[in-house]
C-alpha cells in the first residue's frame, strides 16, 4: 500500500489543518500596540496624510479622523479620493476631514498642494509621508526625474521641506516617513535620481527610494533638534495593499495567494506608522526607524552613516531647488 498525495491533498484534515494553521498565522501578525487602547485624542490638531485614498494610508486617516483631528487627505486621484473621503467621514463622525489633490511623482503638483496647505491652515502637528507605488515601468518625469524616485522620495522631500516652518510653529509636530524593510537592499547613487544605472528587476528600484527616505529621515532629526518637531521612519510589515498594482499577473497572483496567510492586512499594516505619529510612547523620539511590531530596529548601515547622510539630503534639497 502506498500514499497518494492526491488523497492527503483531498483529505477533510487537511482542509481544516491549513485552516487553522493560516488563523494561527494571522493571529501573530498583530503587534503589542492596539490602537484602539491608546486613548490620545488630536481635538484641535491638524494632520495631513499622502495616499490616503487607499491602503494603510486609508486607516491611518480614519484613525486621526476618530481620534478628533482634521485631516487632510493628500491624494492623486480625485474620484478615488472621494470615495474615501466620504466613507472616512462617515465611519468617524468627523466632518473635519478634507481632500486635497497632490501628485508627489510631479513637483509642481507638490509646490501647489503646500501652498494650499500654507494658504489655508493654521497648524500642522502630523505629516505622513504614505504616498508610494513600486513596480512602476521605466519613465523619466516632465521635471527629468526618474518616476519611482520622483513618487516614492523626492517629491515628499520637497514637500516635507515646504511645510517645515509650518510644523515648527505648531510644535510639538511629528513628521513620519512611511519606509520599508527593502531599503536594506537599496543602493546610494545619485545618477539613480536621473533613471540612470538603474535594474528594473522586480523591486529593485523602489529599494533605493526607501533607502533614501531612511537617510533623508535621519538627517531631518538632526536638522530638527530643538525645534519640538521630530522625524522618524516606519517599516509597515507585509501588508495586503494595492502596492503591486503595477507587476504583471502572475506576481500579483503569487503575492495574494502567499498574503492570505502571511501578510498583514492594510489596518494592521497602519499601526506602526500610527504608533509613530500619535502614541505618547514615541513622543520626543526622533531620528529613529521603527519596526512593523513598534519596536525600535535597526536601519541598514548606509542609514546611519552620518556623513553619507548629509551629502544625500543637500543633494536633494539642490535637486529640488532646481524646480
Amino acid at each position: 500500500m502506498y500514499l497518494v498525495w492526491t488523497d492527503v491533498f483531498s483529505h477533510p484534515l487537511w482542509a481544516v489543518s491549513t485552516v487553522i494553521l493560516g488563523l494561527v498565522l494571522r493571529s501573530q501578525r498583530r503587534g503589542s500596540w492596539d490602537p484602539r487602547a491608546c486613548l490620545v485624542q488630536l481635538k484641535g490638531k491638524t494632520a495631513i496624510v499622502t495616499g490616503a485614498n487607499t491602503g494603510i494610508g486609508k486607516f491611518i486617516a480614519l484613525d486621526f479622523a476618530l481620534r478628533g483631528a482634521r485631516v487632510i487627505m493628500a491624494c492623486r486621484s480625485e474620484a478615488r479620493g472621494s470615495v474615501a473621503l466620504h466613507e472616512i467621514r462617515k465611519r468617524s463622525g468627523n466632518a473635519d476631514v478634507h481632500l486635497r489633490l497632490v501628485d508627489t511623482s510631479s513637483l509642481a503638483s507638490v509646490r501647489a498642494f503646500a501652498d494650499g496647505v500654507l494658504r489655508e491652515e493654521k497648524e500642522l502637528h502630523i505629516l505622513v509621508n504614505n504616498a508610494g507605488a513600486s513596480g512602476l515601468p521605466r519613465d523619466i518625469t516632465s521635471d527629468g526625474l526618474e518616476v519611482s524616485f520622483a513618487t516614492n522620495h523626492v517629491g515628499p522631500f520637497l514637500l516635507t521641506n515646504l511645510l517645515l516652518d509650518l510644523l515648527k510653529q505648531s510644535a510639538p509636530a511629528r513628521i513620519v516617513s512611511v519606509s520599508s524593510m527593502n531599503h536594506w537592499k537599496g543602493m546610494v547613487d545619485f545618477s539613480h535620481f536621473k533613471g540612470k544605472n538603474l535594474g528594473y528587476t522586480m523591486d529593485s528600484v523602489y529599494n533605493h527610494t526607501k533607502l533614501h527616505n531612511v537617510i533623508c529621515t535621519n538627517e531631518l532629526a538632526r536638522r530638527l533638534e530643538g525645534t519640538g518637531v521630530t522625524a522618524n521612519s516606519v517599516h509597515p510589515g507585509l501588508v495586503m495593499t494595492e502596492m503591486m498594482r503595477h507587476y504583471n499577473f502572475m506576481v500579483r497572483f503569487l503575492f495574494n495567494m502567499i498574503g492570505i496567510f502571511f501578510f498583514k492586512s492594510s489596518e494592521e499594516g497602519a499601526v506602526s506608522t500610527i504608533y509613530c505619529a500619535v502614541a505618547m510612547e514615541t513622543e520626543g523620539i526622533t531620528g529613529k526607524y521603527f519596526d512593523s511590531d513598534c519596536s525600535l530596529g535597526l536601519p541598514a548601515p548606509l542609514a546611519r552613516d552620518p556623513t553619507l547622510a548629509v551629502k544625500v539630503f543637500e543633494f536633494c534639497e539642490r535637486l529640488t531647488s532646481k524646480f
